[in-house]
């Protein structure tokens, strides 16, 4: 299934084109200073996603990179090791057909908000949900 996406200026778009991994909310220090809050994201392929426009890369840590828009500032993708990128669910357009599945980084939330929706919530990463693909 076809899925497409960008930024808010238009200069980067995206398409995928295969099976995306459901959302997972990430609440780690990172996430909430790149984007003003937490990021909701899910996960393709790096063989099933193509990117036009050109993406500005920030090496966040020694082992991922955040790829933003240099023109509107919108944050896009989330790149670390492994098979897949994550691309930030809400660049994405239209319905999605995609749930939100739990969150990460628990113990690193923001004091303003409470997490009540009663999924499941990992205090740090958790595999069992970042790279499950349905």
């Amino acid at each position: 299934m076809k899925r497409s996406g960008g930024c808010l200026c238009g200069a980067i778009r995206y398409v995928t084109n295969g099976a995306l991994r459901p959302v997972v909310a990430c609440h780690c220090v990172q996430c909430r200073k790149s984007s003003g809050n937490y990021v909701t994201a899910t996960s393709v392929a790096r063989d099933q996603i193509e990117i036009t426009g050109d993406p500005v890369w920030y090496a966040s840590s020694g082992t991922a990179r955040r790829g933003f828009c240099g023109a509107c500032g919108s944050s896009l993708f989330w790149d670390g090791a492994g098979q897949n990128i994550s691309i930030h669910a809400g660049s994405m357009d239209g319905e999605t057909g995609l749930t939100l599945k739990g969150h990460i980084f628990c113990a690193d939330k923001g004091d303003y908000y409470e997490i009540a929706d009663g999924l499941p919530c990992a205090a740090q990463a958790d595999p069992n949900l970042t790279t499950k693909v349905e």
